[in-house]
Protein backbone atom coordinates (compact mmCIF):
# COMPACT_ATOMS: atom_id res chain seq x y z
CA UNK A 1 0.00 0.00 0.00
CA UNK A 2 1.23 3.58 -0.77
CA UNK A 3 -1.27 5.23 2.11
CA UNK A 4 -3.45 3.51 4.87
CA UNK A 5 -6.52 3.82 3.75
CA UNK A 6 -8.42 6.66 6.15
CA UNK A 7 -10.88 5.27 8.97
CA UNK A 8 -13.90 6.71 6.91
CA UNK A 9 -13.55 4.88 4.01
CA UNK A 10 -14.25 1.83 6.09
CA UNK A 11 -17.08 3.55 7.86
CA UNK A 12 -18.36 4.19 4.52
CA UNK A 13 -18.29 0.89 3.20
CA UNK A 14 -19.63 -0.65 6.55
CA UNK A 15 -23.22 2.01 6.49
CA UNK A 16 -23.73 1.69 2.30
CA UNK A 17 -23.26 -2.22 2.93
CA UNK A 18 -20.52 -2.28 0.07
CA UNK A 19 -17.70 -3.37 2.08
CA UNK A 20 -16.42 -6.25 -0.24
CA UNK A 21 -14.78 -8.33 2.57
CA UNK A 22 -18.33 -8.62 4.39
CA UNK A 23 -19.39 -12.05 2.88
CA UNK A 24 -22.07 -13.73 5.77
CA UNK A 25 -19.65 -16.10 6.93
CA UNK A 26 -16.25 -16.76 8.37
CA UNK A 27 -13.02 -17.06 6.12
CA UNK A 28 -12.70 -20.52 5.34
CA UNK A 29 -9.25 -20.52 6.11
CA UNK A 30 -9.69 -18.90 9.66
CA UNK A 31 -12.30 -21.96 10.29
CA UNK A 32 -9.80 -24.34 9.12
CA UNK A 33 -7.03 -22.56 11.65
CA UNK A 34 -9.57 -23.09 14.50
CA UNK A 35 -10.41 -27.09 13.42
CA UNK A 36 -6.54 -27.47 13.41
CA UNK A 37 -6.49 -26.34 17.29
CA UNK A 38 -4.63 -22.88 16.29
CA UNK A 39 -6.50 -21.15 18.83
CA UNK A 40 -5.61 -20.69 22.88
CA UNK A 41 -6.29 -18.66 25.85
CA UNK A 42 -7.82 -15.15 25.35
CA UNK A 43 -8.09 -14.49 21.98
CA UNK A 44 -8.67 -11.12 20.54
CA UNK A 45 -10.09 -10.36 16.75
CA UNK A 46 -7.96 -6.98 15.33
CA UNK A 47 -10.27 -5.35 12.89
CA UNK A 48 -13.29 -7.68 13.26
CA UNK A 49 -15.19 -6.27 10.44
CA UNK A 50 -18.80 -7.81 11.00
CA UNK A 51 -17.56 -10.14 13.38
CA UNK A 52 -17.87 -13.06 11.56
CA UNK A 53 -14.98 -15.00 13.22
CA UNK A 54 -15.65 -13.46 16.66
CA UNK A 55 -19.02 -14.90 16.65
CA UNK A 56 -17.56 -18.25 15.23
CA UNK A 57 -15.49 -18.77 18.20
CA UNK A 58 -17.54 -17.08 20.93
CA UNK A 59 -20.04 -20.18 19.98
CA UNK A 60 -17.19 -22.62 20.26
CA UNK A 61 -16.51 -21.87 24.12
CA UNK A 62 -13.43 -19.29 23.49
CA UNK A 63 -12.57 -16.59 25.30
CA UNK A 64 -12.89 -13.65 22.43
CA UNK A 65 -12.70 -10.05 21.82
CA UNK A 66 -13.82 -8.52 18.75
CA UNK A 67 -12.21 -5.07 18.13
CA UNK A 68 -12.50 -2.56 15.08
CA UNK A 69 -11.53 0.73 14.81
CA UNK A 70 -15.29 1.83 12.65
CA UNK A 71 -17.89 2.22 15.03
CA UNK A 72 -20.30 1.09 11.93
CA UNK A 73 -17.93 -2.08 11.63
CA UNK A 74 -18.51 -2.82 15.56
CA UNK A 75 -22.04 -1.96 15.28
CA UNK A 76 -22.28 -4.51 12.49
CA UNK A 77 -20.97 -6.73 14.37
CA UNK A 78 -23.14 -7.07 17.49
CA UNK A 79 -26.09 -6.91 14.87
CA UNK A 80 -25.10 -9.58 13.55
CA UNK A 81 -24.03 -12.14 16.88
CA UNK A 82 -27.54 -10.71 18.41
CA UNK A 83 -28.96 -11.98 15.22
CA UNK A 84 -27.74 -15.54 15.50
CA UNK A 85 -28.00 -15.42 19.51
CA UNK A 86 -24.40 -15.57 20.27
CA UNK A 87 -23.09 -13.77 23.42
CA UNK A 88 -20.18 -12.08 21.54
CA UNK A 89 -18.08 -9.02 22.63
CA UNK A 90 -17.32 -5.94 20.43
CA UNK A 91 -15.45 -2.80 21.63
CA UNK A 92 -14.44 0.39 19.00
CA UNK A 93 -10.60 -0.13 19.69
CA UNK A 94 -7.34 0.98 17.96
CA UNK A 95 -4.98 -2.06 16.55
CA UNK A 96 -2.79 0.67 16.76
CA UNK A 97 -2.42 0.85 20.20
CA UNK A 98 -3.13 -2.20 21.56
CA UNK A 99 -1.69 -3.93 25.31
CA UNK A 100 -1.56 0.33 26.52
CA UNK A 101 -3.27 -1.22 29.31
CA UNK A 102 -0.55 -3.51 30.48
CA UNK A 103 -0.55 -7.01 31.26
CA UNK A 104 -4.32 -6.95 31.77
CA UNK A 105 -4.57 -6.51 27.75
CA UNK A 106 -2.67 -8.92 26.57
CA UNK A 107 -4.08 -11.75 24.69
CA UNK A 108 -2.49 -15.95 24.09
CA UNK A 109 -4.03 -15.20 20.56
CA UNK A 110 -4.62 -12.78 18.35
CA UNK A 111 -6.25 -12.81 14.91
CA UNK A 112 -6.03 -10.44 11.84
CA UNK A 113 -8.37 -11.31 9.16
CA UNK A 114 -7.33 -8.71 5.69
CA UNK A 115 -6.09 -5.59 8.03
CA UNK A 116 -2.27 -6.64 8.11
CA UNK A 117 -2.45 -6.01 3.97
CA UNK A 118 -4.16 -2.38 4.05
CA UNK A 119 -0.98 -0.05 5.77
CA UNK A 120 1.60 1.47 3.88
CA UNK A 121 5.18 0.55 4.74
CA UNK A 122 5.41 2.81 8.08
CA UNK A 123 2.36 1.68 9.23
CA UNK A 124 2.85 -1.92 9.06
CA UNK A 125 6.02 -1.10 10.84
CA UNK A 126 3.55 0.65 14.21
CA UNK A 127 1.42 -2.19 13.54
CA UNK A 128 3.52 -4.56 14.40
CA UNK A 129 4.86 -3.03 17.03
CA UNK A 130 1.23 -2.94 18.64
CA UNK A 131 0.51 -6.62 17.96
CA UNK A 132 3.58 -7.67 20.10
CA UNK A 133 2.63 -5.25 22.85
CA UNK A 134 -0.85 -6.75 23.06
CA UNK A 135 0.71 -10.41 22.61
CA UNK A 136 1.58 -12.53 25.86
CA UNK A 137 5.42 -13.75 25.71
CA UNK A 138 4.95 -16.91 23.60
CA UNK A 139 1.25 -15.90 22.36
CA UNK A 140 0.69 -15.96 18.47
CA UNK A 141 -0.49 -13.82 15.77
CA UNK A 142 -2.35 -15.45 13.08
CA UNK A 143 -2.78 -13.34 9.67
CA UNK A 144 -4.36 -13.49 7.21
CA UNK A 145 -3.47 -10.98 4.16
CA UNK A 146 -3.98 -10.80 0.42
CA UNK A 147 -1.27 -12.13 -1.72
CA UNK A 148 0.64 -9.95 -4.35
CA UNK A 149 -0.25 -12.95 -6.43
CA UNK A 150 -3.90 -11.73 -6.73
CA UNK A 151 -5.66 -10.01 -9.31
CA UNK A 152 -6.05 -6.60 -7.82
CA UNK A 153 -9.13 -7.32 -5.71
CA UNK A 154 -7.92 -5.19 -3.03
CA UNK A 155 -4.40 -4.24 -1.04
CA UNK A 156 -1.96 -7.00 -1.83
CA UNK A 157 1.56 -8.05 0.34
CA UNK A 158 4.31 -10.10 -0.59
CA UNK A 159 5.95 -12.84 0.95
CA UNK A 160 9.12 -10.68 1.56
CA UNK A 161 6.86 -7.89 3.09
CA UNK A 162 5.56 -10.23 6.01
CA UNK A 163 9.00 -11.78 6.70
CA UNK A 164 10.61 -8.62 7.14
CA UNK A 165 7.37 -6.94 9.26
CA UNK A 166 7.80 -10.05 11.72
CA UNK A 167 11.53 -10.48 11.44
CA UNK A 168 12.56 -8.96 15.27
CA UNK A 169 10.73 -9.86 18.51
CA UNK A 170 9.41 -12.71 16.85
CA UNK A 171 9.15 -16.36 15.66
CA UNK A 172 7.68 -16.54 11.92
CA UNK A 173 6.79 -20.53 12.86
CA UNK A 174 5.25 -20.14 9.52
CA UNK A 175 3.52 -19.31 6.31
CA UNK A 176 1.35 -20.13 3.44
CA UNK A 177 0.25 -19.65 0.64
CA UNK A 178 -3.77 -19.81 1.16
CA UNK A 179 -7.25 -18.10 -0.16
CA UNK A 180 -9.22 -15.02 0.87
CA UNK A 181 -12.96 -15.05 0.11
CA UNK A 182 -14.53 -11.55 -1.49
CA UNK A 183 -17.45 -10.07 -3.11
CA UNK A 184 -16.68 -8.30 -5.84
CA UNK A 185 -17.48 -4.26 -5.79
CA UNK A 186 -17.58 -2.16 -8.32
CA UNK A 187 -13.80 -0.79 -7.87
CA UNK A 188 -12.32 -4.32 -8.67
CA UNK A 189 -14.75 -5.91 -11.38
CA UNK A 190 -12.74 -4.56 -14.15
CA UNK A 191 -9.17 -5.71 -12.12
CA UNK A 192 -11.09 -9.51 -11.10
CA UNK A 193 -12.74 -9.56 -14.78
CA UNK A 194 -15.84 -10.42 -12.57
CA UNK A 195 -19.79 -9.16 -12.35
CA UNK A 196 -20.21 -6.95 -9.09
CA UNK A 197 -21.69 -9.20 -6.71
CA UNK A 198 -19.58 -12.45 -7.86
CA UNK A 199 -17.64 -14.61 -4.64
CA UNK A 200 -14.05 -14.99 -5.50
CA UNK A 201 -11.57 -17.16 -3.66
CA UNK A 202 -7.85 -14.88 -4.31
CA UNK A 203 -4.51 -15.82 -3.58
CA UNK A 204 -3.78 -15.56 0.28
CA UNK A 205 -0.95 -15.30 3.18
CA UNK A 206 -1.39 -17.26 6.29
CA UNK A 207 1.13 -16.26 8.44
CA UNK A 208 1.82 -17.36 12.04
CA UNK A 209 3.88 -15.22 14.25
CA UNK A 210 4.78 -16.39 18.23
CA UNK A 211 6.14 -13.60 19.95
CA UNK A 212 9.27 -13.92 21.97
Amino acid sequence: METTPTRELFDEAYESGTAPWVIGEPQPAIVELERAGRFRGRVLDVGCGAGEHTILLTRLGYDVLGIDYSPHAVALARQNAGRRGVDARFAVGDAMALGTGGEGERYDTILDSALFHIFDDADRQTYVASLHAGCRPGGTVHVLALSDAGRGFGPQVSEDQIRRAFGHGWDLEALEATTYRGVVGPAHADAIGLPVGAQVDEPAWLARAVRL
